[in-house]
C-alpha cells in the first residue's frame, strides 16, 4: 500500500471518529445516575449554577452553561464552541426531579 493510500485511510478514520456522539454530554447527563440526587451533590461536583429560579409548585430550577465540544472552519480555522445549556428541576425537598439540555 502506498503512503498516499494509507494517508487517505487515516483521514477517513479520523473523520468518522470525529462525527460520533458528544462524550461530554453522554458522561454528564446520565438520568439513571442523577435521579433523586440532592442539590448539594450537584453543587459539590458541578459548582454553583449559572442561574436559579423558583418553580411554581415549589422547588427550584438551576441552569448551567457548559462548553461541549465545537468546530473549527475556514477561512482561519477559528474554533466555535458548542454552548450547552443544562436545566435541572428540583422538587420541594431539593432532589432532582427532571432535567433538560439544549445546544449540545
Amino acid at each position: 500500500m502506498s503512503m498516499s493510500g494509507l494517508g487517505w485511510i487515516v483521514l477517513v478514520g479520523v473523520l468518522l471518529t470525529a462525527c460520533g456522539g458528544n462524550p461530554y454530554l453522554e458522561a454528564s447527563l446520565n438520568p439513571a445516575e442523577f435521579e433523586g440526587k440532592p442539590q448539594s451533590w450537584f453543587e459539590e461536583l458541578w459548582g454553583k449554577p449559572n442561574g436559579k429560579a423558583k418553580r411554581f409548585f415549589g422547588g427550584e430550577t438551576w441552569t448551567y452553561w457548559r462548553i461541549a465540544g465545537g468546530k473549527s472552519g475556514p477561512p482561519f480555522f477559528n474554533f466555535t464552541p458548542n454552548e450547552c445549556k443544562i436545566t435541572l428541576d428540583f422538587d420541594k425537598e431539593g432532589n432532582l426531579d427532571d432535567y433538560s439540555y439544549s445546544g449540545c
